[in-house]
């Protein structure tokens, strides 16, 4: 609970001060290439649990079961 709470207080100032130490660390070219990277994995993310919730598991069996 004691987290939670340290956590779940993030207010404006420290958005800011998190958002220059990104800028400074990685620069202003690299924050949108690492952004994409973010979203194409949390894309993959989806779609594993989603294919592993409707039974498909295994997409090598599927591929082969296509290919014939």
């Amino acid at each position: 609970m004691y987290l939670y709470v340290l956590l779940g207080m993030i207010g404006p100032w420290q958005a800011v001060i998190i958002g220059v130490a990104l800028l400074l660390l990685f620069g202003g070219k690299k924050i949108p290439e690492l952004m994409k990277g973010l979203g194409q994995g949390m894309k993959e993310f989806k779609k594993a649990t989603k294919d592993e919730t409707s039974g498909n598991a295994n997409p090598q069996k599927e591929l082969d079961s296509k290919s014939e």
